[in-house]
């Protein structure tokens, strides 16, 4: 795995915490997480796997966070 595929990971973790606290108040802000997952995706060389590459560009970051995690 990439420093780049590591750190998209962990971005996708977070946002995945972060979604799990929408029901508490205040409602947390997650279009900085957002924002960092296209800066990180902008970065990842072009021979990273298709897939992945999919599903970046499609938002369906928990089959990216999967296919990362097997990996």
């Amino acid at each position: 795995m990439t420093q780049t595929e590591r750190a998209i990971l962990d971005t996708l973790l977070e946002l995945e915490q972060a979604v799990g606290r929408m029901a508490s108040s205040p409602k947390p802000d997650l279009r900085p997480l957002f924002a960092r997952l296209d800066q990180l995706a902008s970065q990842l060389p072009a021979d990273v796997p298709g897939d992945l590459r999919h599903y970046l560009q499609r938002k369906s970051y928990q089959k990216a966070r999967v296919f990362l995690q097997e990996r």
